[in-house]
């Protein structure tokens, strides 16, 4: 699977969620299933967009830039994965993969109005919380 820029950053603000902000590159690795090597092709990608600073051994870190955008897209992916689940019935085993697939389809528009439609959830479907979308 060929992941993009934005996978990427949504990836590294999930783990860093996770682990008080400790990510390596070898977690994204196993997080996205894919070699290192592709990993650190990436980070390099991401480095010069200024959304991640690397130091060698050090954890990776979203920049203020990257935070915000990794922010929104994480946002983005869990009103979809509720609207997946509590609204069309999907089950929650399917409904992760199924946001990533059409996550980046939608716009910002109709992911808010997806979340309307829920009352403006607080939770997605596995307990993690939604925060406000940065505006």
């Amino acid at each position: 699977m060929n992941f993009s820029k934005e996978d990427y950053i949504r990836a590294i603000y999930h783990l860093s969620e996770e682990s008080e902000g400790k990510v390596r590159s070898i977690d994204l690795a196993k997080y996205l299933s894919i070699s290192k090597a592709s990993v650190s092709e990436m980070l390099s990608k991401l480095s010069k967009h200024k959304l991640i600073s690397i130091k060698p051994y050090g954890p990776l870190k979203l920049t203020k830039k990257g935070f915000i955008e990794g922010k929104q897209l994480t946002y983005k992916h869990r009103i979809i994965e509720l609207f997946l689940s509590r609204i069309l019935g999907l089950k929650l085993s399917q409904v992760h993969n199924e946001a990533n697939k059409i996550e980046h389809a939608l716009s910002d528009l109709a992911v808010k109005k997806m979340s309307l439609i829920m009352k403006n959830p607080a939770y997605c479907p596995h307990g993690k919380p939604i925060k406000v979308l940065i505006q």
